[in-house]
């Protein structure tokens, strides 16, 4: 696969060529939708908490006698159904991580980056620098270029001017290529990649043999 190299300002510094074994895949979205869940379960802080009955400051003793009162035979102002009681069976602070094997994961990425190519959103800048930090020169550049919904990513390192001009730019976002993942991909429209991220990529996978997968 062949894409034309641009610049940020809007010139074409040459062609490069796309390994097929990364971006010429066919994308399977059961894959994409495993990596996927898999990402979005590691962000959850899992930090939501409820008191149960045995956590209430509240008296423990019998409310009235057990029998003669026509009332049910309640024991403790605790219990689950009284205003200000304990809850039954609510959240508790606990982790929504699963394990997910790793060939899956690089899989999914491949699956991803071929899904950007085969819908061909995908953009290759010849580099992402600029020369100050000033949001309004990056976001003319990228308009120039068609770019209103894109994630970048660079090389190793993220230029400081570049990244501090984009980061208050709405709807693009800016990383490293060692922080390329399937739901940044898949949430913006567009994925730009530099000439270093994607010889970085091309390197990463170099030496992954490609993965089995029930299903396919």
């Amino acid at each position: 696969m062949e894409l034309e190299i641009k610049t940020l300002d809007g010139g074409v510094a040459g062609t490069i060529t796309l390994s097929e074994a990364i971006f010429g895949l066919e994308p399977r979205a059961d894959i994409i939708q495993r990596v996927i869940r898999w990402q979005l379960a590691k962000r959850r802080a899992g930090t939501h908490k409820v008191k149960g009955r045995a956590e209430i400051a509240r008296t423990g003793k019998k409310m009235y006698k057990q029998k003669g009162t026509g009332s049910a035979r309640h024991g403790s102002m605790r219990a689950n159904l009284f205003r200000g009681g304990g809850r039954s069976h609510g959240p508790v602070v606990r982790s929504h991580e699963h394990d997910l094997p790793k060939k899956v994961r690089v899989l999914g990425l491949k699956h991803a980056l071929s899904a950007k190519a085969a819908a061909a959103s995908i953009v290759v800048l010849a580099d992402a620098v600029a020369a100050s930090p000033k949001t309004q020169g990056v976001e003319a550049q990228l308009e120039k270029l068609g770019l209103a919904n894109a994630l970048i990513i660079s090389g190793a390192e993220v230029d400081t001017n570049f990244g501090l001009a984009a980061r208050n730019i709405p709807n693009v976002d800016v990383l490293p290529v060692q922080g390329i993942n399937v739901y940044d991909i898949l949430r913006r429209h567009t994925l730009v990649l530099t000439t270093a991220a994607v010889t970085a990529i091309e390197a990463r996978f170099a030496e992954v043999a490609e993965p089995e997968v029930a299903g396919a």
